[in-house]
């Protein structure tokens, strides 16, 4: 009887200096291990990803916009934009696969994959914009 109070006693002490189920905030100014280097390369993605749905909504209304002033036989702008950026999208998840390959299976993959969906996005973001800003501006 004594034996099975000390063990729920012990398996009591153990809950509360468990940690909480929730991820802890990373301080990504000062990354130090993997896991966290990994966490802040993902939000840099999620940042750049943002952006570019932001961007997105802007470019399509400007192709919207350049397929109403043009004669119906000459219109396509849209659709286009829609065509590009589905093959963009397929171009960066596997580029992107690819250069996680440079750790494959190792701790840091995830932290090359990610880098490189924020740093591709971010360039597919700045097309974006200049597609919709127009020619000249």
């Amino acid at each position: 009887m004594k034996s099975a109070l000390f063990l729920m006693l012990c398996g009591c002490v153990l809950l509360v200096d468990a940690p909480a189920s929730g991820e802890e905030e990373v301080d990504c100014n000062n990354a130090m291990t993997q896991h966290d280097m990994n966490a802040c390369s993902n939000k840099d993605y999620e940042a750049a990803d943002a952006r570019l749905n932001a961007q997105w909504k802007l470019t399509k209304k400007a192709m919207a916009d350049v397929d109403s002033e043009l004669d119906e036989n000459l219109k396509g702008a849209s659709k286009a934009l829609l065509e590009g950026q589905r093959a963009w999208i397929a171009y960066r998840d596997a580029q992107c696969t690819l250069e996680g390959f440079e750790a494959r299976g190792g701790s840091m993959e995830p932290m090359l994959v990610s880098g490189c969906l924020a740093e591709l996005t971010d360039a597919r973001t700045k097309e974006l914009k200049a597609l919709a800003d127009g020619p000249g501006n």
